[in-house]
């Protein structure tokens, strides 16, 4: 039965020692998930600010474009009103039989705008710019033309002016408008991003619960198992000594009949060596 037992628990210490092993390497298993997770958690963080950072940078440029364009357009209203004075005063005085300057700077703009926004030939774009400076021209010789009266060559040199400050300031807002859409293209690439290191997050802090959750479970195996080896130490510690005891008892007892066979021996005036003597001093018979 002890043999038995003593097999039965070599098997209990095996699987003690497998489920010890498992729950270690789900242990650093569950530590690598949680790493991954972490660094990818403060990835997250990191595209997240970035995208604030140029989503603030959009709204600021698309304020001032905002901003820049009602100026823009306050100074052409300022613009058209000379220009309609202007046409007035040509339509009174006669003798101006060109297209009136405003019409012709209004093609001027759209004019600008196609060349500067739709795909063409070279040959399209050559003939484009062409018109824009016959249209010019045109403007100058009337605007020279309209010069001769001193407050019209004021109210012409004043809606100049106007146009092109208000061409500057175009200029300024197609930059700026150029600047947000960068920054706003950069946020939506960020946001995607985002979403992106956020989910592979989701999925690592997944993979660590499981091998956590696994790796609890072997321990509770394991600690079944220490719990069970110490039982089979008791039973086998007990028999053992039980065991023992019994060896002992029958050896004493072996050893006590050789010794009152001895004593007979030294009573019947036998001669008896040393180690007869020996014996029966052990077994208190002398």
């Amino acid at each position: 039965m002890l043999n038995e037992l003593i097999e039965k628990r070599k098997k209990i210490l095996a699987e003690s020692e497998q489920h010890k092993n498992r729950r270690n390497e789900l242990n650093a298993l569950a530590s690598s998930h949680a790493r991954t997770r972490n660094e990818l958690n403060a990835k997250t963080r990191e595209y997240v600010d970035e995208a604030q950072t140029n989503k603030e940078n959009r709204d600021q440029f698309n304020s001032e474009v905002q901003s820049l364009k009602e100026t823009r357009n306050q100074l052409n209203d300022e613009a058209n009103v000379l220009f309609t004075d202007i046409e007035a005063y040509k339509k009174e005085h006669g003798g101006l039989k060109n297209r009136g300057i405003k019409e012709l700077q209004k093609q001027i703009e759209h004019l600008e705008f196609r060349q500067q926004t739709e795909v063409i030939s070279t040959d399209k774009e050559r003939e484009l710019i062409d018109k824009i400076k016959q249209m010019k021209t045109s403007i100058k010789e009337q605007e020279a033309e309209l010069e001769q009266n001193k407050e019209i060559r004021v109210k012409a040199q004043s809606a100049r002016d106007l146009r092109r400050q208000a061409s500057e300031l175009h200029a300024r807002v197609t930059d700026l408008a150029e600047a947000a859409q960068k920054h706003h293209d950069l946020m939506v690439e960020l946001y995607r991003k985002a979403d992106k290191s956020r989910e592979e997050a989701d999925q690592a802090h997944k993979s660590f619960v499981e091998a956590q959750e696994a790796a609890d479970d072997e321990h509770k195996f394991f600690i079944a198992c220490q719990k069970e080896l110490r039982d089979y130490d008791k039973v086998i510690s007990g028999l053992r000594k039980k065991t023992k005891k019994t060896k002992t008892t029958k050896e004493q007892k072996a050893v006590r009949k050789e010794a009152e066979h001895i004593f007979k021996m030294f009573r019947a005036g036998e001669k008896l060596t040393t180690d007869d003597i020996l014996l029966l001093q052990r077994s208190k018979l002398i």
